[in-house]
């Protein structure tokens, strides 16, 4: 399967260990991130127009080093799924997502007919913190969450995405199941869990297996068996 991940670092966290956990199902993947931090929809859009060289490469969860184009990224393969996302800080905004989502499906579509066009929904800020009260605007992470989830469902429906993959409502779901953190630094997954979660999401929605029995295990940081457990639990509650 050939994944191709348009976003910022909320896609870079995401796919991490994404080609890892598929492999250690006897799944294979080549999963390539096209990335530039904080980039929105209309950044995206106006990278398109313009074809600028702006995007970090990353190969099956790393950074390889060079730069490419939007549209060199979706010639390089013929895509089974590529996925977009909004910004973490306009997620909860529909308004900043248009015009320049449906030109950016219609572009991706035109370039990658074949490709399933996803959206990964982004997540709230940590509970409790300056970038969520006074960035945001938002009191709670609940609150700020129904918003996203709002946004991406209009969006998706409004321009014809294949689905959503719910990464905002999985991180939702494990503090409402004892894992005390998901956040590294406020916004960003941990390096650990977070990713690992965030992977095992996108493992099950694009092939529609239960990760239950899923070993793998190189984490950038240490998860905890139970934990481990968890997660697993609340990726597989999710309806492919």
């Amino acid at each position: 399967m050939n994944i191709l991940a348009i976003g910022n670092s909320f896609s870079e966290d995401a796919t991490r260990y994404l080609h890892g956990i598929a492999r250690a199902d006897g799944v294979y993947t080549e999963v390539l991130g096209a990335a530039i931090g904080g980039c929105s929809f209309e950044w995206h859009y106006r990278n398109m127009l313009a074809d600028r060289k702006d995007y970090m490469l990353f190969f099956n969860g790393s950074y390889t080093g060079f730069k490419i184009t939007l549209k060199e990224a979706l010639l390089s393969r013929e895509w089974d799924v590529i996925t977009i996302q909004q910004v973490s800080h306009l997620s909860f905004n529909k308004d900043t997502y248009q015009p320049y989502a449906t030109a950016l499906a219609s572009y991706i579509r035109q370039l990658a007919p074949k490709a399933r066009l996803l959206l990964q929904q982004t997540w709230a800020y940590e509970e409790g913190t300056d970038r969520l009260h006074n960035i945001a605007g938002y009191r709670t992470g609940e609150t700020m969450l129904a918003d996203i989830k709002r946004a991406y469902s209009e969006i998706c429906e409004e321009v014809g995405f294949d689905g959503i993959i719910p990464s905002g409502e999985l991180f939702g779901k494990l503090l409402e199941n004892g894992i005390p953190r998901v956040h590294r630094d406020t916004f960003h997954a941990t390096l650990g869990l977070g990713r690992y979660a965030l992977g095992l999401l996108w493992y099950r929605m694009l092939t529609g297996k239960s990760v239950a029995d899923n070993k793998f295990c190189d984490f950038d940081e240490p998860i905890s068996d139970e934990e481990i457990a968890i997660v697993k639990r609340c990726v597989d509650s999710f309806e492919v």
